[in-house]
């Protein structure tokens, strides 16, 4: 996966396939614990950064939208969506 925005596509793929009993249970749940796993550590990345108040360009959470749009993350939308959000703006924070 070069991105989220590529894992979210495979996971629906993965589901897809789920659903039309192409794929067995067991794998599609390692195929979703793994995707997890990826998330969770851009997850901490993110945090890391936060927590020295630093912005660095993740590459995998950026979209391919993205490109020439600033540091959007996951979808391209300069609000706060997609991987990387917690829910929160500047102003809740």
């Amino acid at each position: 996966m070069k991105n989220c925005d590529e894992l979210r596509t495979e996971l629906a793929l993965t589901f897809e396939k789920l659903k039309a009993g192409e794929i067995k249970p067991g794998e599609a749940a390692e195929l979703a614990n793994l995707a997890g796993k990826m998330i969770g550590s851009a997850k901490v990345q993110v945090e890391y950064y936060a927590l020295r108040k630093e912005q660095p360009r993740i590459e995998w959470l950026e979209s391919p939208n993205a490109i020439g749009q600033g540091s959007a993350a996951c979808g391209a939308s300069p609000a706060p969506t997609g991987c990387a959000s917690n829910g929160t703006t500047e102003k809740d924070a």
